[in-house]
């Protein structure tokens, strides 16, 4: 069991995501923390949309106790005054990096949740607190963090494979398709990079120049250690080339969330992030204990009944 438990924390910004990437840091700039969660709980993947001047914040919410992440939304009016705060989305199993984006006419989100062994495409039924399963995307693999996006009158899929333990943090695969139900067709280089320092997307994707610029995880040291920008030089349905930027680090004055950073969504004038740190405790290793004894108890019940 891991001795250690990560512990995230998301912010606004007050920057662009362009801003953010064309300067490298976020070192300096103002930022807002989510409110803080109780021991042992987390708040991560922030995503956001702006709606009638309110900004709505789609998070994964952690428990270790549980260990089944579900979506909540944080409401924040245009001074960022946080005015409400419900849970959005809970299935049975795991979901989070909940990717919220308006396209066709509707309102969708993509959550990761691969656990469940197909990647579902939600629609809102009535924003931001009902959603309705409307779309499984099939693709050539399980994907893990899926993020699309839409250039050049294409849409484009961004993930890593669920297949090994290390290929979701080192195996970017792409597919591409015309409309946002598909069908998709995996790109024939996928994966297109195999890089545990710039595979695993992290992000809004972002259209710099003309070229789309991903997020992506730098899990060289750490999982979730670092965002780099990785900018698309050549993306067509036979061919993909691209350039890695320098790492985005949590800055010094974020103390104690210095020990990783994972996320960078755009939403507008602003800029959504987490960043994290680790927290070593008794309490911590009791809650591992108590989860493997329940964990043997119902095994042994299920032994006895077959």
């Amino acid at each position: 069991m891991a001795l250690r438990k990560d512990i995230w924390r998301p912010a606004i910004v007050m920057a662009t995501a362009e801003a953010i990437v064309a300067r490298g840091s976020i070192e300096g700039l103002p930022l807002m923390w989510l409110p803080p969660m109780g021991s042992f709980q987390f708040l991560a993947d922030p995503f956001g949309l702006w709606r009638d001047g309110r900004l709505y914040v789609f998070v994964e919410t952690y428990d270790y106790r549980v260990r089944i992440g579900a979506i909540e939304v944080l409401v924040y009016d245009a001074d960022f005054r946080l005015v409400d705060r419900q849970p959005v989305l809970n299935e049975p199993w795991h979901l989070s990096y909940p990717l919220v984006f308006e396209a066709e006419g509707e309102t969708w989100m993509l959550p990761e949740a691969h656990r469940s062994n197909r990647l579902t495409l939600y629609r809102a039924v009535d924003f931001p607190t009902r959603w309705e399963p409307a779309h499984v995307i099939e693709l050539d693999h399980v994907a893990v963090d899926a993020t699309p996006v839409f250039h050049d009158g294409r849409w484009w899929l961004f993930y890593t494979s669920a297949d090994r333990e290390p290929d979701k943090m080192s195996a970017l695969h792409v597919a591409y398709a015309d409309r946002l139900a598909g069908p998709w067709t995996p790109h024939p280089m996928n994966p297109v990079r195999v890089d545990v320092a710039s595979a695993r997307p992290g992000g809004m994707p972002l259209v710099i120049d003309g070229r789309i610029v991903l997020p992506v995880q730098d899990c060289s040291r750490t999982y979730g250690g670092a965002i780099r920008p990785l900018t698309m030089t050549i993306l067509t349905p036979d061919r993909f080339e691209a350039e890695v930027g320098a790492p985005l680090v949590p800055p010094a004055s974020s103390a104690p969330f210095v020990e990783g950073f994972h996320t960078l969504s755009a939403a507008g004038p602003v800029t959504l992030v987490d960043m994290k740190r680790t927290e070593l405790s008794l309490h911590g290793l009791s809650i591992e204990a108590i989860r493997e004894v329940r964990k043997l108890s119902l095994r042994t019940r299920a032994s006895a009944r077959g």
